[in-house]
C-alpha cells in the first residue's frame, strides 16, 4: 500500500537520532573566522576549511565593494556558461588559475561536486573501468557511481592492491582505465601517494583524476597543492580538481588540464551545459583570493607551525591522531555517542570542533574533526589543547 512521505521517513529519522547519527544545521551570526557567533554563542571555530583565513579578508571585500559601483557587473550571472552567463571575470580567472597551475586551461563550476560528477560522466564510456580509493570523497563517488564505467574500489592508499587491481583489467581495445583519488583526504588528512599511483599509471596507460580541494592553496609552492608538494608534474592525462571554498576564501570549483579535456567537459558535461554560472561577482572575489594565495607564503608557514603546535599537544595528551601533515586534524574516538559528547564538551568550553559520524567516515571511526587556521592564533590552539585535556580526564572518571 502506497505510503505518505511522513509515514515512510518518521522511522528513519527516529533511527537515526537513537543512533546518535541526526545532523543539525549549526547557525552561523558573523563572519566566517576563527573567532564566531554560532547558535547565539561564542565560539573560537575549528570546524572551517578556511585553512589560510581569506574568507574574511579585506583586499577581496574592498573589490567587491569597487565592484559593485561599476556598472559593467551584476550580482547574477543571469543564464549558463553558454547563454548568455560567461563573463569577463569568469574568462580571465580560468586563465589565471590555469597559469598558476602550469596547464593548458581550467574551466570553472558551481561546485565541487559538480565538477567531479561532470568529469567521470564525460570521460567514461560503456566498457570502461574506474578504480576509486575507498576513502574518497562522496562527491568522486556518486561521481563513479553514475557514470557508464565498472566502479571498483581499492583499499585506502595500498598500492599494492590497486596494483593487483591494474593487472587484472584487461580492456577491449578503445576502452580505458581511470584512477581517481583524493590529494589530501577530506576526514583523515593525509596525503595520496600521488608518485606510486603516478607510476602505476603511466604504467598501465591509465588516466588520473585527483581532486585537490584540501590541497590546493594550503600547500606547494604558491598554493599549488599535493602534486606540487610531492615534487611530481601532473601529466597531460591527469585530471585535476579543485574547489575555491576552502584555502581560497570563496565559492565554487574548477577543472584543471589538457586543451582536449576542457574543450570535452564545455562541449559534453551536463553539470555544466545546464546550470546559470556562478556570479560574476564571486569569479572577481576569487581572481583576488587567487593573487593572496599566490603571495600566502607567511599565511602557510603559520599554518603548519599550528599544526605542529596541535599536534605536539595532542599527541603528548596521547589522543589517537592520523598521520596527517594537513590542517585536518581527526581524533579518533571510536564510537559516535563518545564523539558527540566530547564536541558538546568542547561547545561548553567555547570551542566548536565537529563530531563526524557514520556514513560519513567508517563504522567504528566517529572522531572529532579539528580543522586549523592561519587566522588561529598560537593562545587559541593552546586553549583547544587545554579544553581537551580537561574533558579527557573527565571522560577516564566516567562524567562523559
Amino acid at each position: 500500500m502506497p505510503q505518505s512521505i511522513q509515514q515512510r521517513f518518521t522511522p528513519l529519522l527516529e533511527a537515526r537520532r537513537q543512533a546518535h547519527l541526526y545532523r543539525q544545521r549549526p547557525l552561523s551570526f558573523s563572519a566566517q573566522q576563527p573567532q564566531m557567533q554560532i547558535n547565539g554563542l561564542p565560539m573560537v571555530n575549528f570546524s572551517s576549511n578556511d585553512y589560510l583565513g581569506f574568507a574574511n579578508h579585506p583586499q577581496i571585500k574592498h573589490a567587491l565593494i569597487d565592484a559593485l559601483q561599476n556598472d559593467d557587473l551584476s550580482y547574477g550571472s543571469g543564464a549558463a556558461h553558454l547563454v548568455s552567463g560567461h563573463h569577463l571575470h569568469h574568462h580571465l580567472l580560468e586563465d589565471e588559475i590555469a597559469d598558476w597551475l602550469g596547464v593548458e586551461r581550467a574551466l570553472l563550476f558551481s561546485t565541487g561536486y559538480m565538477a567531479n560528477l561532470a568529469v567521470q560522466q564525460v570521460l567514461m564510456q560503456p566498457g570502461d573501468t574506474l578504480l576509486g580509493d575507498k576513502l574518497n570523497h562522496a562527491s568522486l563517488i556518486d561521481g563513479a557511481r553514475h557514470c557508464a564505467a565498472e566502479f571498483k574500489r581499492y583499499p585506502h592508499r595500498d598500492m599494492n592492491a590497486l596494483q593487483r587491481r591494474l593487472e587484472q583489467i584487461q580492456p577491449a581495445d578503445g576502452n580505458q582505465v581511470l584512477i581517481a583519488t583524493d590529494g589530501v583526504f577530506s576526514m583523515d588528512g593525509d596525503i595520496a601517494p600521488l608518485a606510486e599511483i603516478q607510476r602505476l599509471a603511466q604504467a598501465h596507460q591509465t588516466w588520473l583524476l585527483v581532486d585537490d580541494a584540501h590541497g590546493f592553496g594550503m600547500l606547494g609552492q604558491d598554493g599549488r597543492g599535493s602534486f606540487d608538494y610531492l615534487g611530481l608534474k601532473p601529466s597531460a592525462d591527469t585530471v585535476l580538481v579543485g574547489t575555491l571554498g576552502k584555502a581560497f576564501g570563496t565559492s565554487g570549483a574548477f577543472v584543471a588540464g589538457s586543451e582536449v579535456l576542457i574543450e570535452s567537459l564545455i562541449q559534453f558535461a551536463r553539470p555544466y551545459i545546464y546550470t546559470t554560472a556562478m556570479s560574476p561577482l564571486n569569479a572577481l572575489a576569487t581572481r583576488e583570493a587567487l593573487k593572496l594565495v599566490k603571495q600566502g607564503d607567511p599565511e602557510r608557514q603559520r599554518l603548519q607551525a599550528h599544526i605542529q603546535r596541535f599536534r605536539e599537544g595532542a599527541l603528548a595528551l596521547r589522543l589517537e591522531l592520523w598521520d596527517s601533515p594537513s590542517a585536518i586534524q581527526p581524533i579518533l574516538l571510536g564510537d559516535s555517542e563518545t564523539a558527540l559528547q566530547w564536541s558538546e564538551a568542547l561547545k561548553q568550553q567555547g570551542f566548536w570542533v565537529a563530531a563526524i559520524r557514520p556514513p560519513t567516515v567508517p563504522k567504528g571511526q566517529a572522531r572529532l574533526r579539528v580543522t586549523l587556521s592561519a587566522a588561529h592564533t598560537e593562545e587559541q590552539v593552546d586553549a583547544l589543547l587545554q579544553a581537551l585535556k580537561q574533558i579527557q580526564a573527565n571522560h577516564k572518571r566516567g562524567k562523559g
